[in-house]
């Protein structure tokens, strides 16, 4: 269906590979599973990038088989296929109690960061909240911008957000905003501020100063 469309990507969520109870399924068989599956899609179609968006828990499947970033980089690895790599979702990775800036980092510096969808959330325990870009971490958001910057992101930019009780239009036109400004004020981080020091350093109060001062001057551009 892909190809008769002319896609170029596909976006793997799988929904009910995991399991409810302890003793349900032999994780390394349900593991080698899905490798196995992946490895057939990519070899099967080797013009088309095939990507997994992990989630560590919903009430299709209590426990993924594949939970994290860290998981769902040793899946590519164990795949090990050109055309196979990853879709983040910073929700799904706040709910897996990481950093989204750290996992961005990660999995686009082995060249595996195939898709990345934009949302925000508050972290509660196996909630995903679908709220709207960088309205809740607003430091963690440029930190994401950041790095797919850094390592030359050029794919789809998704909003995975949930207009539940907003118009979503105006929704949507936030989000774009949103990264636009995020986009602009993480363009300055290593012009306008000594960034390599600050990492280097491990300089907290530095790089507190340089967000509020980077988000605070791109909302007046």
């Amino acid at each position: 269906a892909a190809r008769e469309l002319g896609a170029k990507e596909v976006i793997v969520w799988s929904a009910y590979d995991g399991y409810d109870y302890t003793f349900q399924v032999d994780y390394v068989e349900k593991w080698d599973q899905v490798v196995h599956a992946f490895q057939d899609c990519c070899d099967s179609f080797p013009d088309i990038k095939f990507s997994l968006e992990f989630k560590p828990t919903d009430e299709n499947t209590r426990f993924f088989a594949i939970p994290s970033t860290g998981a769902a980089m040793l899946l590519v690895n164990d795949i090990d296929r050109p055309n196979m790599g990853l879709t983040l979702d910073v929700g799904h990775m706040l709910m897996a109690g990481e950093n989204p800036g750290q996992s961005i980092a990660l999995v686009g510096a082995k060249s595996k960061l195939f898709g990345i969808q934009l949302n925000d959330g508050y972290t509660r325990l196996a909630a995903e909240d679908g709220m709207m870009f960088g309205s809740v971490h607003p430091a963690m958001a440029l930190e994401i911008i950041y790095y797919l910057q850094k390592y030359k992101y050029d794919g789809h930019i998704y909003f995975d957000t949930f207009p539940q009780r907003s118009d979503p239009v105006k929704e949507a036109e936030y989000n774009i905003q949103r990264v636009k400004q995020f986009w602009r004020a993480a363009k300055t981080l290593e012009t306008r501020f000594d960034l390599e020091s600050i990492l280097q350093n491990h300089d907290a109060i530095g790089s507190l100063n340089m967000i509020e001062d980077a988000i605070y001057s791109s909302r007046e551009n």
